[in-house]
């Protein structure tokens, strides 16, 4: 058994769509980033990456290599799965906590599972996704980022 941790933090911006675990969700900003910029896809690819000994997202996917521009993260962690299962490994369950003061989270979690389970190729539930807020306190509270906590267990 094999465990890794991951962290991804992107700023809110006007002009960008908002897309959390490879879902939509409907907002007045989105993340700015080179991909598009989905914190809980590149905290559970850290995780995951971590877990299985190899070099980190920003290693695989750089943010200055134009392949990468606009990328769906979804497909990045896609990608990242495969890599996981080819060094032997098989994804016993991950686990991430989105940190956003708005918008609410809670009515796209199942929907942000399936889809981190489909892109995983394991079964939604042996995926955790929970949202929190800070309370109002730090970047994340004034309304000017989103962050995601991750962890991935291999065996």
């Amino acid at each position: 058994m094999r465990i890794g941790i991951g962290y991804d933090v992107h700023r809110l911006v006007v002009g960008r769509e908002l897309v959390i675990g490879g879902v939509n969700i409907p907002f007045a900003k989105g993340l700015l980033g080179h991909s598009d910029a989905d914190v809980l896809c590149h905290a559970v690819c850290d995780a995951l990456l971590g877990a299985a000994g190899l070099p980190d997202i920003g290693h695989l996917f750089p943010d200055n290599d134009d392949r990468f521009k606009d990328a769906r993260s979804l497909e990045l962690l896609r990608d990242v799965a495969g890599r996981v299962r080819a060094e032997g490994f098989a994804i016993a369950n991950v686990d991430a906590v989105v940190v956003a003061e708005k918008p609410k989270i809670a009515p796209f979690i199942e929907a942000i599972k399936t889809s981190l389970a489909d892109a995983l190729g394991i079964d939604a539930r042996l995926v955790g996704v929970k949202a929190t807020t800070t309370e109002g306190l730090g970047f994340i509270g004034d309304g000017l980022g989103i962050a995601c906590h991750a962890a991935a267990l291999l065996e």
